[in-house]
């Protein structure tokens, strides 16, 4: 998962091509990293948020090495910054960067589109919401009903949410992606296909050094990890500094497994959610009809709620409605849902617990992807 702007793209693209990955989940096992130790020693008294400044990227470069087989200085310099930010012993950070090479397969899929794409919502979600991804999704939910419950009630978020983030993520770790980590983060931040967006590989430069904290902390191994092209991890897609910040031991083993511990996979969802904004009885979107005229003035494309029930009132975008429900008590925000080719879109009314899940991914399209998925499982898996 990451965040910023362009990141919609990228996350968009991501889920594309790991949707038409090879991997398979019973060819998996040999692409499994250890799993993440909860209990080694733990740093202390460092910033978790500290990295380093050091560092550039610039389009296609892939002179990360010096001809004696030594880091060139950009990256030895960001190196040497970071064993000191977070007091790696520094030949541990070189020997590791060493091991790294370009991907120019990752610099090609992050690279920015050639001409404008026209955004369609129903394109998008039929992309997700689709035969294969239901069958698949009941499955697992009836495979792990007990643990997807026992979370579900922990956390409070309803089991059906935990379920469609996975299945939109890797349709139930079928495509986790077979990207080397490592390989991935060091050419997209150094590398990054783009050098009108610098601020994008120091994104990535950032989450380079959290996996390589990770890695200290014998959390995994950077060496051999796999992953999407952009450094997501596990059937959840964590990047390395979500891992890092987000990720539950839900099975109480001492050790963090978002590749094979259901409990831990699961836990980390519930816990990224939670932390982001997620509040216990809201639903996504609030059950009203909007007045599409007024409610489209009202749509400021941002990732937080900033209306109010009155302002909608006032704006003629809803009905009064006499029961004050607990939902009409907080924030809300108008979301459209836009099929640019025809310039139309849909307009649905969100509550803070829809722009909790574009913490996940930052997309409208996302978010209502996971919501309607969600809804489709829980009816489905009622029937009899």
């Amino acid at each position: 998962m990451f965040r910023k702007t362009r990141l919609v793209q990228a996350c968009f693209c991501s889920l594309l091509v790991m949707g038409c990955a090879t991997s398979q989940t019973t060819s998996l096992t040999s692409k499994i990293p250890p799993s993440v130790s909860a209990d080694s020693p733990a740093v202390i008294d460092l910033d978790i948020d500290a990295h380093p400044n050091a560092g550039s990227s610039v389009k296609g470069r892939q002179d990360y090495f010096q001809a004696d087989g030594s880091l060139s200085p950009y990256i030895q310099e960001w190196a040497q910054e970071l064993a000191e930010l977070q007091a790696i012993p520094l030949v541990e950070i070189e020997n590791l960067l060493k091991s790294a090479n370009y991907n120019a397969r990752a610099a090609q899929l992050m690279a920015p589109n050639k001409g404008q794409v026209k955004r369609s919502w129903s394109t998008y979600k039929n992309r997700f919401i689709e035969p294969i991804r239901l069958k698949a999704g009941l499955d697992f939910w009836n495979q792990h009903a007990d643990v997807i419950q026992s979370t579900a009630d922990q956390y409070g978020i309803p089991p059906e949410i935990l379920v469609s983030i996975i299945g939109v993520e890797t349709i139930y770790g079928r495509y986790t992606g077979d990207f080397n980590v490592l390989d991935a983060l060091l050419t997209l931040g150094f590398s990054y296909p783009d050098d009108s967006r610098p601020e994008r590989g120091k994104l990535f430069r950032n989450q380079l050094a959290d996996l390589v904290i990770l890695h200290h902390q014998n959390k995994l191994d950077a060496y051999n990890v796999t992953g999407s092209f952009a450094g997501a991890m596990g059937l959840p897609q964590f990047m390395p500094g979500s891992l890092r910040r987000y990720a539950v031991d839900g099975d109480h083993d001492g050790k963090i497994d978002l590749f094979n511990s259901m409990p831990d996979i699961l836990s980390s969802v519930a816990n990224f959610l939670i932390t982001h904004g997620w509040q216990p009885g809201l639903p996504v979107f609030a059950p009203v009809e909007l007045n599409t005229t007024e409610a489209k003035q009202l749509v400021d494309g941002g990732l937080v709620p900033r209306s109010t029930w009155t302002d909608l009132i006032e704006a003629q975008a809803v009905q009064p409605n006499t029961h004050n429900p607990v939902w009409a008590q907080g924030p809300l925000g108008v979301i459209n849902l836009v099929e640019e080719s025809q310039g139309t879109a849909e307009y649905r009314l969100a509550t803070p617990n829809f722009y909790a899940i574009t913490s996940y991914n930052r997309s409208y399209f996302y978010a209502t992807t996971v919501s309607d998925f969600a809804d489709l499982l829980a009816q489905q898996r009622a029937k009899p």
